[in-house]
C-alpha cells in the first residue's frame, strides 16, 4: 500500500502551499483528514492525484486543491456553525469538522448520504449532521450559519441559502448559466438586506438539482 500520510504531506506542500493556499487551519485540516478513506477501494491509490474523482452517482470527490481553496475562502477561524450542500463522500465535510463546531451538510443521493455518515462517524467526526434532502433549499432549521459552502454549480444564488446566512456570515458557491463552468462567488451578508459579491475565478462542478438550482 502506498505511503498515505506522506502523500498528503507532498499534497499539501506541491499542490496547496505552491498555488498560495496560506490559511494554517486550512493546511492543517487538508494534512490531517485521510482522503483515502473518501475515494472508492480501488482509487485509494490515486487519492491524491491533483484532481477530481468518481464516487457514483454520477458525482465526484473535488480537487483537494478546491476543496482548500472554497474552505479558505470561507474564512472560519473556529467555533462555527457550517453549512454544506453536497455531501458527495463526505472529504469536504471531515475537513470543514476539522474547524468547524458544527457541520451540516444536505446530499440528495440517500445511497452517498448514508455512506457518507458512516464513514465520518467510523472516522470519529461526531459534530458532522447530515440528511438526505433538496440542497438549494438549504436546512433551515439550523440557521443562520456563520458559512455555507456549496460543491455543486447553480444558475443563481439560492435565496433560500441567503436567508440561512447569518449578519456577517460567507456564502461560497459555483454559479453558472452552463451546467459545467462557473465563476465560484462569495457572498458576505453585511446587513439584514445586503450583500458583498467577489468572484474568486473559474470552476467546474456538478449541477446543484433542486428547487432553487437546476431542474431535470
Amino acid at each position: 500500500m502506498p505511503d498515505f500520510e506522506t502523500l498528503r504531506r507532498l499534497m499539501v506542500e506541491h499542490q496547496l502551499e505552491r498555488r498560495g493556499i496560506a490559511d494554517p487551519l486550512v493546511l492543517e485540516a487538508m494534512r490531517k483528514v485521510p482522503r483515502e478513506a473518501f475515494v472508492p477501494p480501488e482509487l485509494a491509490e490515486e487519492a491524491y492525484a491533483d484532481g477530481p474523482l468518481p464516487i457514483g452517482e454520477g458525482q465526484t470527490i473535488s480537487q483537494p486543491y478546491i476543496v482548500a481553496l472554497m474552505t479558505e475562502a470561507l474564512e472560519l477561524r473556529g467555533g462555527e456553525r457550517v453549512l454544506e450542500i453536497g455531501a458527495g463522500s463526505g472529504y469536504a465535510a471531515a475537513v470543514l469538522a476539522e474547524i468547524a463546531a458544527e457541520l451540516y451538510t444536505v446530499e440528495r443521493h440517500a445511497r452517498l448520504a448514508e455512506e457518507a455518515a458512516a464513514r465520518l462517524t467510523r472516522l470519529g467526526y461526531d459534530n458532522v449532521h447530515v440528511r438526505v434532502g433538496d440542497g438549494s433549499l438549504g436546512w433551515p432549521e439550523h440557521a443562520p450559519f456563520d458559512a455555507i459552502v456549496v460543491a455543486a454549480g447553480a444558475p443563481e444564488v439560492p435565496e433560500a441559502l441567503k436567508e440561512q446566512l447569518a449578519v456577517g456570515g460567507r456564502l461560497v458557491i459555483p454559479v453558472g448559466q452552463g451546467r459545467t463552468l462557473q465563476d465560484l462567488l462569495r457572498l458576505r451578508r453585511l446587513s439584514e438586506t445586503e450583500y458583498q459579491r467577489e468572484e474568486l475565478g473559474g470552476v467546474r462542478f456538478v449541477p446543484l438539482v433542486g428547487e432553487e438550482g437546476w431542474q431535470w
